[in-house]
């Protein structure tokens, strides 16, 4: 019986495809990764992922001796952190911001604002409990990663290094739960408790006869009334330059 011409054709489409498949060099169709050149083998990519950072608390400025990084917490807040923010632009500071997830939640354009400014973003919990630490290991999870997810749904695409424990209250578990989730644990080593209002001449004096090897120094943007604080600022910050200090970051990896 003759065969029709059509399925001459079908079957001579079929053995150019199986002859292709066959021919090194041949693609019939893009795969989902890429090749590699050289010996021929393919490979798919990888995600690069940052080191885990240490469990360690952080206390210390990158950089040589003369350095210093200023830390800003409990905001943001719709009239302290931009106040906050304009006086560390006009002194060319880059500082540390130490943000409340449910703050970060109320206000996502703040916290774009911080980072597009060029600061740092630090996880300080969802809620600010000072008494988390006392709290199951599963409560203090729930804090200290759902701040870090508020933070970052606030500003897409953007990193949050550090995590600070509401009033400094560290537990092993919530730093290790920090550092699982590419936080480093940040404390401080100056504290001029600019948070309790105790007078702008007050504040400059903790933190001009209280310095550290490389201090990290606490400062707030949020919690109530910041006027001391960015009164404070516009004296210690200038200070800080005429002294020689240069204005870095804790350290994420390393001590």
């Amino acid at each position: 019986m003759a065969i029709s011409s059509r399925r001459i054709r079908r079957r001579a489409h079929r053995a150019t495809l199986a002859a292709a498949v066959l021919i090194p060099g041949v693609l019939l169709c893009a795969p989902s990764y890429a090749a590699v050149g050289g010996g021929g083998e393919v490979a798919k990519p990888s995600k690069a992922r940052p080191a885990k950072p240490p469990m360690t608390i952080t206390r210390a400025a990158t950089g040589a001796e003369r350095s210093v990084a200023i830390t800003i917490d409990d905001g943001p807040d719709p009239v302290w952190t931009p106040k906050v923010l304009d006086v560390l632009d006009r002194y060319q500071v880059k500082a540390t911001f130490c943000m409340i997830g449910k703050h970060a939640q109320e206000h996502p354009d703040l916290v774009r604002e911080v980072a597009a400014r060029g600061h740092r973003l630090c996880d300080h919990s969802v809620g600010h409990d000072t008494a988390m630490d006392h709290k199951a290991v599963a409560y203090q999870e729930r804090e200290i990663v759902g701040g870090k997810e508020m933070i970052e749904k606030a500003a897409p695409g953007v990193r949050v290094d550090y995590y600070r424990a509401p009033g400094g209250a560290f537990t092993p578990d919530s730093r290790r739960i920090a550092a699982e989730h590419g936080m480093r644990p940040l404390g401080w080593s100056v504290d001029p408790r600019d948070w309790s209002r105790p007078g702008v001449p007050s504040i400059i004096d903790s933190v001009e006869n209280l310095l550290v090897h490389r201090p990290t120094v606490l400062f707030h943007d949020g919690g109530g009334d910041r006027s001391e604080t960015v009164a404070a600022l516009q004296r210690v910050l200038p200070w800080f330059a005429k002294k020689g200090y240069a204005f870095t970051f804790p350290a994420v990896d390393t001590d």
